[in-house]
C-alpha cells in the first residue's frame, strides 16, 4: 500500500482513514489505546501509564497483556497502511509520531493558532473520542470540548466584529441551547439579537442564561454579562457595529500578565537577593525544586519586585508540564499566548512553531521585557521560547534541573529554613502560633519544611477554629493524612520519571536506611553500580531525590513517604541486606586482618561486590553505612542475622558504638532461638555480655556471659563467656576473676586461639598484680605482648602496653609506666579507637608524678569517655581529677569530682566506691582548714 494517504481522527469517532476509507480490524479497546498515544504524540508513553489512563485504579489482572495486545493489532493495522513507522517501542514504553497533517486535533490545534477558526471547526464530525470507552476519556473529551467551544466562541466575536450578526443568529441560538451555561456564548447571541432589532429577544435571552446558571449553580452572571445586559435594556448606541476602518498596528501594550502575589510569602530572602542583584542584562534563569517548594511562588513573587525593571512587559505563561488531567502546552500555544500578551493582533501571529518563534525574538529586540515561564517539562520544552539578543529576563521554573539548557543561570530551592517556615505558618494561623511555639515546630518537622504541605496543614487549622496546634500535630503524625494532601503532586512528578526511574524510586522507598550510595542502589535493584548511579542522577535532577553530601542519595521526608506507599518488594530489600553484609565483610578483612578466621562462616557473594582499596576506604564505608546497616537488620528480611552481627562485632566494639551491637546481638539471639540455632544463639549471648561489660552494665554482663557458656560447646565462645566473667569479676575485685580466667585461657589453648589467649593473658595479669604477684605478671604481659605481634594485631598490642602501664605504676616505675601508656594511646588513635585511647590517658595522669599534668590528662581522658559514653573511665577521670584537685589545694573542685565519681561507681556496683567515700571525707576536712579554693598555676 505504498503511497497511502493516512490519516487519523480523534475529533468525532477514533478511526484510521487509507485513502479515505476507515481501516477495519481495529477494536474499541485498540482505538483507547491508540487515542491515548496520539493524544500523547511525541512522548514515551510506558505501560504503566497506559494502564492508568484505560482502567485507573480498577486495573484487571490481565491488563499488562491487553495493552500488549492492543498494541500487535495497531502495528498490524499500521503495517497493512504501510505506516508501520507511526507507532516506535521505546526502553521506556510506546511513542506515536503521527506526520504532518495526519492527525485531525494537531491540525485543530494549529488553524486555532493561525487564526483559521472556521477551517478548525469544520475538522469535527462529532464528540472528541465519541466510540471508544476509557478511564481517560471523559477528562480528555471534557477538555476538546472547551477547545471547541472557545474556538467558535472567538469565530463568533470575529463575526460580530465584522457586522455578520444575521448569519449568525441560528448557528448561534443552536449553540446556546447545547450549552446553556456558556456565558461568553449567551453573550454572543444577545449581543447578535440586539443588532438584528430584536431587543426584546435579547433580553429574553439573557434572562434565560441568568435564570439557567442560577438554577444550575446557584450563581449571577459576571460583570462583563451584566454590563452587556444593562446596555441592550438602555440601547445603547456603543453595542452598534463599528463602521470598518483600516486596521493599523498601534504601539504594543505594556501590560503585566503576572499572577496574584500572594501577601504571606516568607522566606528565601538569599534566592531573591540573588534574582534581584544578580541579572541587570538579557538572562534566563531556572528556578528548580521538588513538588510543593515553592518555586512558582518565588518566581512571580521575584517578578513584582523586578517589575519596574521591565517597563515593556511583564508576562506569564503556564506551560502545564506537571498540571493534572492537563497535556503539557506546546511551543506554538506558548508561544501564541506570549505573543498576544506583547499586544500582537491574532491575525498577525503565523501559523508554525518556528514562524512564531523568529516573531517572538523580533518582538522582544529592543524591548525590556520580563518573562515567567512556568512549570516546564525539561529544556526541550522551553528552548524554542526563549529570546534571542534583548533586555529580556525569562523565569523558568521545573521540576526536573534544566542542566543542558545552555547559557541557563541555575537556582534550585529547597525545602524552607526553620525559621522562615515558622514565619509562613504563623501568617496563615495567626494568633494562636504563637501560642504554641513547640506544637509549631513539631508541624513543620512532620511537614518536612514543605511550603505546600505548611500551607495544606495551616489552612486545616485556621478553617477549624476549635483545634490546637498540638491537635494538628497529632493528626499529622500519621504520615498519610500528610500525603492527603501533597501526594497528587509528587504523583505527578512520578509519573514523568522513565520506567527505570519509576523502579528505582519505588525500590528506593522499601530502604530502612537514611540514604544509599550507588553501590548499594545496584544492589537494591539488581543492575550494574553505573546504571544505578545514572538512575540516582536521574532522580535527583527531577528533584525526587536530595544529594546532602557528594556520592550520596536521600528522600525528603514526606516523599519517602510517598515512595513506600506505592512500593512493592521484588526481594529488594533481601539483595541490599546480602549486600551490606558482604561489604562489610570486605571492610572487616581490611581493618581488622587479625581476626579474618572469625568472618569465615560468611559466604561469598551470589554477584560480584566492589573491592575496598585500603584501611581508609573500609572505614570511611562503614561509618557512612552503619545506620543504614543497623536499620536494615531492624527492617528488613530476618536473614543472615547471625553472621552480619559477627561480622560487624569488632567494628562497633572498637568505634564504642554499643547501642548499635546491643540492637544488633540482640536482633541475632532473637532470630537463632527462633531457628533452633545454638551456635549462634551462644554467640550472640556472648557479644551481648561483652557490650554490657563494655558500657560497666556488669550484672547484665554476668548474666548474658553465664547463659553462653550453659548455651554453647565451641570452646572459642566458651572461652570469650569466660573472658568476660573475668573481667567483670576483675572489677568487682572477686576471687573468682583468677578461676574463669585460668578456665578461659585452657581453652584457648585448647582452640590453638592465639588472638584469644593473648588477650586472656593480658586480663590475668591484672588480677594477678592485684592479688601481690607483680612478677608473674609482667611474664604474662610479655607473652600476651608477643603473641599480639605474632598475630598482627595492633588493637590487642595496645590493651596490653595499658595493662603494664598499669602493673609498673603500682610497682613504682612512673617513667616506664608513662612510656608504655603513650605507646599505647598513639596506637588507640591510629586506630581510631577513643573509648580505649581515654584509658590509656587516664593511666598516663595516674603515672604523672605532678598533679597539675594529671588534671590535664584526666580532663582529656573524661571528655572522650563522654564522647563514648564509657562509664567506667568517666568514673576513673573523675575520681583521678578528685585526688589531683585535692593534691593542688582546691578542695571544692575536688568535691565536685569525687561526688561524681562516687555516684558513678555506685551505678557500676565496684568497690572504688567506698574508696572515694573515704576521699570525699578527707576533701570535707581539707575544705573546712583551708575556704574555698584557691587559684593554682
Amino acid at each position: 500500500m505504498a503511497g497511502t494517504m493516512l490519516r487519523l481522527t480523534l475529533l468525532g469517532p477514533v478511526q484510521l482513514i487509507a485513502d479515505g476509507a476507515p481501516l477495519t480490524g481495529v477494536a474499541p479497546r485498540h482505538r483507547a489505546v491508540l487515542a491515548y498515544l496520539l493524544l500523547n504524540s511525541g512522548r514515551v508513553i510506558s505501560i504503566e501509564r497506559l494502564i492508568d489512563a484505560m482502567w485507573g485504579h480498577d486495573r484487571p489482572d490481565t491488563a499488562r497483556s491487553q495493552i500488549h495486545a492492543s498494541v500487535t493489532a495497531i502495528r498490524r493495522v499500521l503495517r497493512g497502511a504501510g505506516a508501520a513507522e507511526l507507532l516506535e517501542t521505546r526502553a521506556g514504553g510506546y511513542v506515536a509520531r503521527p506526520g504532518p497533517g495526519q492527525l485531525d486535533a494537531r491540525e485543530f490545534t494549529e488553524l486555532v493558532a493561525a487564526g483559521e477558526l472556521r477551517q478548525a471547526l469544520d475538522l469535527w464530525s462529532g464528540e472528541a473520542l465519541e466510540d471508544v470507552h476509557a478511564h481517560y476519556v471523559d477528562g480528555v473529551r471534557e477538555l476538546w470540548r472547551d477547545r471547541r467551544l472557545s474556538a467558535y466562541e472567538r469565530l463568533a466575536e470575529a463575526g460580530l466584529a465584522a457586522g455578520r450578526h444575521g448569519e449568525l443568529l441560528d448557528e448561534l441560538a443552536a449553540q446556546v441551547s447545547a450549552n446553556p451555561l456558556r456565558e461568553r456564548l449567551a453573550g454572543h447571541l444577545v449581543l447578535a439579537l440586539h443588532r438584528a432589532g430584536r431587543q426584546a429577544d435579547a433580553l429574553a435571552a439573557a434572562r434565560s442564561y441568568r435564570a439557567a446558571l442560577a438554577d444550575e449553580q446557584g450563581l449571577d452572571p459576571g460583570r462583563a454579562f451584566t454590563e452587556l445586559e444593562r446596555a441592550v435594556l438602555a440601547d445603547d448606541p456603543a453595542l452598534r457595529p463599528a463602521a470598518a476602518t483600516p486596521v493599523v498596528p498601534g504601539p504594543p501594550r505594556r501590560s503585566t500578565f503576572l499572577p496574584y502575589d500572594i501577601p504571606d510569602f516568607s522566606g528565601r530572602a538569599a534566592e531573591l537577593e540573588r534574582l534581584a542583584g544578580g541579572y541587570h542584562g538579557p538572562a534566563v534563569v531556572t528556578i528548580d525544586g521538588m513538588a510543593g517548594v515553592g518555586k512558582t511562588a518565588l518566581a512571580v513573587h521575584a517578578a513584582h519586585r523586578l517589575a519596574t525593571r521591565y517597563p515593556d512587559g511583564r508576562l506569564f505563561v503556564d506551560l502545564l508540564a506537571h498540571t493534572a488531567g492537563r497535556e503539557p502546552v506546546d511551543a506554538a500555544a506558548a508561544l501564541e499566548t506570549l505573543l498576544r500578551q506583547l499586544g500582537v493582533p491574532a491575525d498577525h501571529i503565523p501559523v508554525t512553531s518556528a514562524e512564531r518563534g523568529a516573531l517572538w525574538r523580533a518582538e522582544l529586540a529592543g524591548r525590556r521585557v520580563l518573562a515567567v515561564l512556568d512549570n516546564a517539562l525539561d529544556a526541550e520544552h522551553v528552548r524554542p521560547l526563549l529570546p534571542g539578543r534583548s533586555d529580556t529576563l525569562v523565569l523558568v521554573t521545573s521540576r526536573r534541573r534544566l542542566v543542558d539548557l545552555d547559557g541557563a543561570h541555575a537556582l534550585s530551592v529547597d525545602q524552607l529554613e526553620r525559621d522562615d517556615a515558622a514565619v509562613l505558618f504563623g501568617r496563615i494561623v495567626g494568633e494562636r502560633a504563637h501560642r504554641e511555639p513547640d506544637a509549631v515546630r513539631e508541624v513543620l518537622r512532620l511537614c518536612g519544611h514543605l511550603p505546600l504541605a505548611i500551607r495544606i496543614s495551616a489552612a486545616r487549622l485556621q478553617h477549624r477554629p476549635r483545634w490546637s496546634v498540638s491537635y494538628l500535630a497529632g493528626r499529622l503524625r500519621d504520615h498519610r493524612r500528610l500525603l492527603d494532601g501533597v501526594s497528587a503532586a509528587f504523583t505527578l512528578s512520578y509519573e514523568h520519571l522513565h520506567e527505570a526511574e519509576r523502579r528505582m524510586f519505588r525500590l528506593l522507598g522499601l530502604v530502612p536506611g537514611r540514604d544509599i550510595d550507588p553501590c548499594g542502589a545496584a544492589a537494591l535493584a539488581g543492575i550494574g553500580e553505573e546504571e544505578a548511579e545514572e538512575l540516582l542522577e536521574g532522580l535527583l535532577d527531577a528533584h525526587m531525590l536530595l544529594q546532602l553530601e557528594p556520592g550520596r542519595y536521600t528522600f525528603h521526608d514526606l516523599l519517602r513517604e510517598h515512595a513506600r506507599s506505592i512500593a512493592e518488594d521484588d526481594g529488594a530489600v533481601m539483595r541490599l541486606l546480602a549486600y551490606y553484609l558482604h561489604r562489610s565483610r570486605a571492610a572487616m578483612d581490611r581493618l581488622f586482618p587479625d581476626s579474618v578466621g572469625h568472618r569465615e562462616g560468611v559466604p561469598q557473594p551470589a554477584t560480584p561486590v566492589a573491592p575496598i582499596r585500603d584501611a581508609a576506604e573500609a572505614s570511611a564505608w562503614l561509618d557512612a553505612e552503619r545506620s543504614n546497616i543497623i536499620a536494615t537488620a531492624v527492617h528488613g528480611p530476618e536473614i543472615c542475622l547471625g553472621l552480619l552481627a559477627v561480622t560487624m562485632r569488632p567494628f562497633l566494639d572498637r568505634q564504642a558504638h554499643h547501642d548499635d551491637a546491643l540492637t544488633l546481638h540482640t536482633l541475632a539471639l532473637q532470630r537463632s532461638r527462633t531457628l533452633g540455632d545454638r551456635a549462634v544463639q551462644a554467640r550472640a549471648l556472648g557479644d551481648l555480655a561483652w557490650t554490657h561489660w563494655r558500657l560497666g552494665e556488669y550484672e547484665r554482663a554476668e548474666e548474658h556471659a553465664h547463659q553462653a557458656l550453659d548455651t554453647c560447646e565451641e570452646v572459642g565462645e566458651r572461652a570469650r563467656a569466660l573472658l568476660t566473667l573475668g573481667n567483670v569479676a576483675l572489677r568487682r575485685r572477686d576471687e573468682r576473676a583468677e578461676e574463669y580466667l585460668k578456665r578461659a585461657l585452657d581453652l584457648t589453648r585448647i582452640g590453638a586461639d592465639t588472638w584469644g589467649e593473648a588477650h586472656v593473658l593480658g586480663i590475668l595479669a591484672l588480677v594477678l598484680d592485684r592479688a601481690g604477684r607483680p612478677q608473674e605478671a609482667r611474664r604474662h604481659l610479655d607473652l600476651a605482648l608477643a603473641l599480639h605481634r605474632k598475630v598482627a594485631n595492633p588493637a590487642g598490642e595496645a590493651v596490653v602496653l595499658n595493662h603494664l602501664g598499669v602493673v609498673l605504676r603500682r610497682q613504682g616505675e612512673l617513667a616506664g609506666a608513662r612510656a608504655r601508656h603513650e605507646r599505647a594511646a598513639a596506637l588507640y588513635r591510629e586506630l581510631g579507637n577513643t573509648a580505649d585511647e581515654a584509658a590509656a590517658l587516664n593511666g598516663l595522669a595516674e603515672a604523672a608524678g605532678d598533679p597539675a599534668r594529671a588534671v590535664e590528662e584526666h580532663t582529656a581522658a573524661l571528655a572522650l569517655a563522654g564522647l563514648t559514653r564509657n562509664r567506667p573511665e568517666r568514673a576513673r577521670a573523675h575520681d583521678g581529677l578528685a585526688r589531683a584537685h585535692l593534691a593542688l589545694g582546691c578542695p571544692e573542685r575536688a568535691g565536685e569530682h569525687g561526688r561524681l565519681a562516687l555516684g558513678l561507681y555506685r551505678e557500676l556496683g565496684v568497690p572504688e566506691a567506698e574508696e572515694v567515700r573515704a576521699l570525699l571525707e578527707q576533701v570535707e576536712q581539707a575544705g573546712e582548714a583551708t575556704g574555698p579554693d584557691r587559684p593554682h598555676s
